[in-house]
């Protein structure tokens, strides 16, 4: 009895184990794929930005009323964007989670950045921020995004 005791305890340490390894794999997966969009958007390249958007794609922002819907809506305001002047100077990720089911990867994070204008001056940008990723034929890809602003406390 003591000896399937502890098989049992090995077999499932070493299950944990094994899923810790691949869940951790999996978020730092999820994260750089966020990471390169961000540096791809950086150097202008919206179409490389956009590689793991899906067509369907949706997403909530403080700069629109309303739900914006699909990859070409959000290509052709991202092409509008890096058309500006606006430089991002730093873009880091606080408080980054990420929670698997299966095929689905949801990615919650703090934005910490800061934007240099034409004139040189440099703005803070700050969100609260959530990613649903779907693993499509074998690929990661963003299906909706919320960016909320996070108010500067007074």
């Amino acid at each position: 009895m003591r000896n399937i005791l502890l098989i049992f305890t090995l077999v499932t340490t070493l299950s944990l184990t094994g899923t810790g390894q691949s869940d951790k794999k999996l978020a730092d997966g999820v994260i750089a794929i966020t990471k390169a969009q961000w540096s791809a958007a950086d150097q202008r390249n919206i179409t490389e930005a956009m590689r793991n958007v899906a067509d369907e794609y949706t997403e909530f922002n403080p700069t629109y009323s309303t739900r914006l819907d699909g990859k070409a809506l959000i290509t052709r305001l991202s092409e509008a964007e890096a058309g500006g002047s606006d430089q991002n100077v730093v873009a880091e990720m606080a408080n980054e989670k990420v929670q698997a089911y299966a095929d689905v990867a949801v990615l919650s994070y703090n934005y910490v950045g800061a934007v240099k204008d034409k004139n040189g001056k440099i703005n803070p940008r700050r969100a609260k921020s959530t990613r649903v990723y779907v693993k499509k034929g074998g690929k990661w890809m963003l299906v909706h995004a919320n960016f909320g602003a996070d108010p500067v406390n007074n």
